[in-house]
């Protein structure tokens, strides 16, 4: 059964520790554990990012950063954006990205996004507006491609 997520948005100075363990333990176990990437995650980026955290019951279960213009890309960007695993046949990624482009625009006036998205969810990004602007690179050992959203 699906659960409303409740979701905040930090600056990294908001986060509390316990928020950033959760944040930092779920990229890990995801982007390094399970995609098999040993890459250092934290990489003094989300300092500059906002951090969309969304939790069900206490637990942590969806989360991304959000860039401005010039942070990340030239173009404002959305990146880390993970779902945990028991909850990823919910549809919860695309509650987290409507969020986060939602936010791009509310908070920054930004509605130009570019991503780095691993290749394997292309159809995910196409769905939310974005489109390849890329050949097909690695980042982290992992296939990716640069995608927009106009």
């Amino acid at each position: 059964m699906k659960k409303s997520i409740a979701w905040k948005v930090s600056t990294f100075e908001e986060l509390s520790a316990g928020e950033l363990y959760a944040i930092l333990h779920l990229r890990g176990k995801v982007f390094v554990v399970e995609q098999n990437a040993p890459y250092l995650d934290p990489d003094y980026k989300d300092r500059k990012a906002l951090h969309l955290h969304g939790y069900i019951d206490g637990e942590l279960i969806a989360y991304c950063r959000l860039f401005k213009a010039g942070d990340y890309f030239e173009e404002a960007s959305v990146g880390r954006v993970v779902i945990a695993g028991e909850y990823r046949k919910y549809g919860y990624g695309h509650e987290l990205m409507s969020k986060a482009i939602g936010l791009e625009k509310d908070l920054f006036g930004e509605t130009k996004i570019t991503i780095s998205a691993q290749l394997y969810l292309k159809n995910f990004y196409e769905s939310h507006g974005f489109r390849q602007t890329s050949d097909v690179y690695l980042e982290d050992g992992l296939p990716h491609i640069e995608m927009r959203k106009e």
